[in-house]
């Protein structure tokens, strides 16, 4: 027994510097990405993980205006196309001042309904209502909906939240285009 626990002990200390070593390499398509990514490796990971997450669930929305909505196929492809280019020109560098100025003013909006929070000025439900301003990720939540209608068979509600979906990626759209132009 001591025996078989000794080559456990071995083989598990023997093996962890090659899953260190695995770690300190780029993701394979790290120049795609729009962030300089010197946050570190977590952060590298995560990225990552969201841009694989965010082709998926462009795929998925694809499949499903094919399976409900074919007639809208093309607004779909024209929206989502719009979202990738605003996104690539929002994080160009010559919109990096534009970013920072945006991050120092959410910040600062942040830090003081915090305050307000630990004062007691407000609830929690309203300081995360204030800090999403006021959205409540709604576009994720209709997706989530959207993939239980789906998995429920529940063809008319998939159309009906579809067609919402869309409504709330035109107003995204609009919202960055705004962003843009200041």
């Amino acid at each position: 027994m001591k025996l078989k626990l000794l080559f456990l002990t071995m083989a598990l200390l023997l093996s962890v510097p090659g899953l260190t070593a695995a770690n300190d390499s780029l993701p394979a398509d790290h120049e795609e990405k729009p962030c300089d990514c010197k946050e570190g490796k977590q952060h590298q990971m995560m990225h990552k993980d969201w841009q694989a997450l965010m082709k998926e669930r462009e795929q998925k929305l694809l499949t499903w205006v094919d399976q409900y909505t074919p007639s809208k196929k093309e607004e779909w492809t024209q929206v989502l196309t719009e979202k990738k280019t605003l996104r690539k020109q929002w994080m160009s560098p010559e919109n990096a001042a534009k970013r920072e100025k945006w991050k120092k003013d959410k910040m600062v909006k942040m830090e003081e309904l915090k305050k307000q929070f630990n004062e007691g000025k407000i609830t929690k439900e309203e300081f995360m209502k204030q800090v999403h301003g006021g959205k409540k990720m709604q576009h994720w939540q209709t997706f989530r909906e959207l993939n239980m209608a789906i998995e429920n068979k529940d063809d008319k509600k998939a159309v009906v939240l579809l067609n919402h979906l869309l409504n709330q990626m035109k107003e995204h759209n609009k919202i960055m285009k705004d962003m843009l132009k200041k």
